[in-house]
């Protein structure tokens, strides 16, 4: 038995059967690449969901994660630590906010945001008490909590977690008209995701954003943009909101803002909406840690010095203009923006699933999302060369 076979029979033994990842078990991970316990090395195409935006273990911030561990990591909330600060004020900055509440994990950001939102609606729009709705859209993926997936348009993830939270109302994704048809006296704000990752990587109709934006502003609603995926470099501006020229009410940030290293997220907005929280009213035993701040401000610095959303911009147009003009009968199309793809599998070649298991073989890691779709969402930290690499062998598996 391998020790890759070993470690997976205890892993299926004592683990919830909650994710079908592939039969790959990682031990060791450096810029875009992996090894597994057998040695084999595989380029990773996933990054952890855009978690690993500046690559495995960057140097940079693993620096600042160690050099940080050997002072403090913990202090709550009950007290103030000597990075937290530092952190808010660089993440400000970058998205031209006021304020920022930071949390851990996305689904943390995402609640907070929903908090935010509905006290802001209570406070200062005038909503009648536990009237407030909130509009978001089919497909979407804004995390695991109870609240979250009631709104999901997802059978499986709804399935045996009722009751649900109420005040949410769904719209088909990237249809303006059906955004203002939902809009009522009650609506506080509308959640989107500027590009659906989870969702089988949907790109909206040119100009949706844009106009969602104005229709928030004239009846006075929240625009909750979802960057939680699709921020910070990933889809070639350091927002995805960025492409129209959206500024959001709130960002909602996470993932690559904990550098691949630890989980950091917050939400940024200005006074007159985070004015609404006061002591006691939310909070994280861990979120703003000095550990956390640390790593934020290190993952941070990368993505602006090593100019990461410029260098996806260029490497994303290329690697999609590439994966293009494989002439393969099993792709219906490929979409997203960045480095955010996907490459849609028509039914009739099967599903995604097994696209994935073929590039693995041939030493890339992607994974299927909505059974169809292959997402290719490597660190930022990619080279041409890489992607070079990398496409040798998905045309291979695209043509087999």
């Amino acid at each position: 038995m391998s020790k890759t076979q070993e470690i997976l029979r205890q892993t299926e033994s004592y683990s919830a059967s909650n994710y079908h990842p592939l039969d790959v078990v990682l031990s060791k991970g450096e810029g875009v690449w992996v090894w597994d316990v057998d040695g084999n090395k595989y380029m990773d195409m996933l990054a952890a969901y855009s978690a690993l935006n500046q690559g495995h273990r960057h140097p940079k911030i693993l620096a600042a994660m160690i050099e940080q561990a050997e002072r403090i990591t913990l202090t709550s909330r009950a007290f103030h630590n000597d990075r937290m600060g530092e952190f808010l004020e660089k993440l400000c900055k970058l998205a031209g906010k006021d304020k920022a509440l930071p949390m851990n994990t996305g689904a943390e950001a995402v609640e907070t945001a929903i908090k935010a939102a509905r006290k802001w609606g209570y406070k200062i729009k005038g909503v009648a008490e536990d009237k407030a709705e909130i509009i978001t859209c089919r497909g979407n993926f804004h995390g695991r909590t109870t609240t979250i997936v009631g709104f999901s348009t997802e059978a499986q993830y709804r399935d045996g977690f009722g009751p649900f939270t109420p005040g949410f109302v769904t719209i088909p994704y990237g249809d303006i008209s059906a955004l203002k048809q939902a809009i009522t006296p009650n609506t506080v704000g509308f959640l989107v995701e500027p590009l659906q990752g989870e969702g089988g990587v949907i790109v909206p109709p040119e100009g949706y954003l844009k106009e969602a934006a104005i229709l928030c502003k004239e009846h006075n609603i929240l625009l909750l943009a979802d960057e939680i995926q699709t921020g910070l470099g990933r889809t070639g501006k350091m927002f995805c909101c960025d492409h129209e020229g959206v500024v959001p009410d709130i960002y909602i940030l996470g993932k690559a803002l904990g550098g691949g290293v630890y989980p950091v997220s917050a939400i940024c907005c200005n006074d007159d909406i985070m004015g609404v929280f006061h002591p006691g009213d939310h909070g994280s035993t861990f979120g703003g840690n000095p550990l956390g701040s640390a790593v934020g401000i290190a993952a941070l610095d990368v993505i602006i010095e090593e100019k990461l959303p410029e260098k996806t911009a260029e490497l994303g147009s290329y690697f999609a203009d590439e994966l293009r003009k494989i002439d393969s009968p099993h792709v219906d199309h490929v979409r997203g923006k960045g480095l955010m793809i996907g490459v849609v599998i028509k039914e009739s070649s099967g599903t995604a699933r097994s696209f994935c298991e073929k590039l693995r073989e041939e030493g890339i890691l992607a994974k299927e999302t909505h059974h169809q779709v292959i997402r290719f969402a490597p660190p930022l930290v990619i080279t041409a060369e890489e992607i070079d690499w990398a496409l040798e062998r998905i045309k291979k598996v695209l043509l087999s």
